[in-house]
């Protein structure tokens, strides 16, 4: 970590302190009511933001109507979530008015942009602070200013930067998100990301190793490695660590059982990483690989620096040394330019990989991408009429590789109750497949046996083996 770092983080620490004596001396505890949009990533950004609000003195609530802060960390990467955080933070106007001493605040990815950012100075009076991705470290600093009655708008760039922090508020047991590495070098031609998140930083190892011990011995039998590019992990430091390498050193940490990570690009996985993926237990035999498209001259488009003959070389080499190994992927329908012809490629790759889970999306504009500029081939109509397709195969496919599981017995981590029937809990396999059963929520966090007795498109359902 560079000296700046440090004394930066020196600085939110006196603001943190301060926050915190000013809310000792309150009646109750003031209530923060924290949004995530996106991916991961964003998840564990809001983590950390939580931390820091609990060490400032504040508790969390579930609804807007209590709080005394209300925070979206929002996503820029497709148009949806954009319209999702500004119809939420226009719906506050009203709470606002009969709450004024209510502070309201948006950060992350969208604020990260200057003109998103400009247009909620202008148009949502109500919204007291704004930052960037690269001001999180700051917030207690821009939490105070806005106590003190003043908007405050921050969107610095800080790239080269890693601000760590000790300040985090994690879901509870089973599994913790560790961040490993910020932002991107890849510069896809439809991905804002680079611009929001700025160029590839890796956090050392030590300080990984660190948080990976300190999540051991609160109980988390499981962790997931974040990165936009985890396969890309190292390359701008000096020691010469691999992904690989650092994978090896956190399977040697006590008390973690399972290690998962996302996101790898196809471009720089490396033979390196599927040995030590092949042959280390604790690393979970699930590997998401975006493809985007299955067309080469759609692929060039899009910057993604592997053809489609390199990236079923590389499925091929995966599947040979894990034959059990759960596949997903992200495929993008209605890319500027694409064809028809070309989405078939697309088709014909989901059939020949026959992965368990697709993310998948119609193209999405984003100002500032070079994609923004391309031209259309593709009406609206028939980008949706190929995503429905796409959906329908990929269906199928999904159902059939669950179908493989019926009668089989897995090891599931137990994760909590289930999202959708309160009388089951969930868990998920090595591979990551959820899997419903009945229980006792005292196995919450534990790694039990279930047999598989019924197979979703989505899901399985199991009993126990006792």
């Amino acid at each position: 970590m560079k000296e700046v770092s440090r004394k930066l983080l020196d600085v939110q620490q006196d603001y943190i302190d301060k926050i915190r004596l000013e809310n000792d001396v309150l009646t109750r505890k003031p209530l923060a009511f924290v949004e995530t949009y996106g991916c991961a990533q964003n998840e564990s950004d809001s983590e950390r933001l939580k931390g820091m609000l609990e060490a400032m003195g504040y508790d969390f609530c579930d609804s807007t109507e209590e709080a005394d802060l209300v925070l979206y960390n929002t996503c820029a990467v497709r148009e949806n979530a954009e319209l999702r955080v500004f119809g939420n933070i226009g719906a506050l106007k009203h709470q606002k008015n009969r709450k004024p001493e209510m502070i309201i605040g948006v950060c992350g990815c969208m604020m990260q942009q200057a003109h998103i950012a400009e247009e909620i100075r202008k148009k949502y009076k109500h919204v007291d602070i704004v930052f960037g991705t690269h001001a999180l470290f700051k917030f207690p600093e821009i939490l105070d200013g806005a106590r003190k009655g003043g908007r405050i708008f921050e969107n610095e760039n800080c790239d080269g930067e890693i601000f760590e922090t000790e300040s985090c508020h994690r879901d509870n047991p089973p599994l913790a998100k560790i961040p490993i590495m910020y932002g991107c070098n890849n510069f896809c031609t439809y991905c804002i990301v680079p611009y929001v998140r700025g160029r590839e930083r890796s956090r050392s190892a030590e300080n990984i190793l660190k948080e990976i011990k300190a999540v051991a011995d609160k109980g988390y039998k499981e962790i997931m490695l974040l990165g936009q590019n985890v396969n890309s992990y190292g390359k701008d430091l000096e020691d010469g660590l691999t992904f690989a390498g650092l994978l090896e050193m956190a399977c040697k940490v006590e008390g973690i059982e399972r290690i998962r990570f996302m996101t790898s690009h196809p471009k720089d996985i490396s033979d390196e990483l599927i040995d030590v993926m092949a042959r280390n237990d604790k690393i979970c035999k699930q590997l998401h690989l975006p493809v985007q498209c299955g067309s080469d001259r759609i692929l060039k488009k899009m910057n993604r620096s592997y053809t489609r003959e390199k990236y079923l070389e590389i499925v091929k080499k995966v599947r040979q040394r894990m034959p059990q190994i759960v596949l997903s992927t992200d495929i993008i329908v209605g890319f500027p330019g694409e064809t028809n012809e070309d989405f078939e490629e697309t088709l014909s790759i989901l059939k020949e990989v026959e992965y368990d889970l697709v993310f998948s999306f119609i193209y999405s504009k984003r100002k500032g991408t070079p994609a923004a500029k391309m031209p259309d081939c593709l009406t609206e109509d028939e980008k949706h009429k190929n995503f429905d397709r796409m959906q329908k195969v990929q269906n199928e496919i999904a159902k059939k590789r669950n179908d493989a599981y019926f009668g089989k017995t897995e090891r599931v981590l137990v994760e909590g109750l289930s999202k959708t029937n309160a009388e089951f809990l969930s868990g998920r396999t090595e591979g990551g497949k959820v899997v419903n059963f009945r229980g006792g929520s005292e196995l919450v966090g534990e790694i039990i046996d279930v047999k598989i007795t019924e197979t979703k498109t989505w899901s399985l359902m199991g009993e126990i083996i006792k």
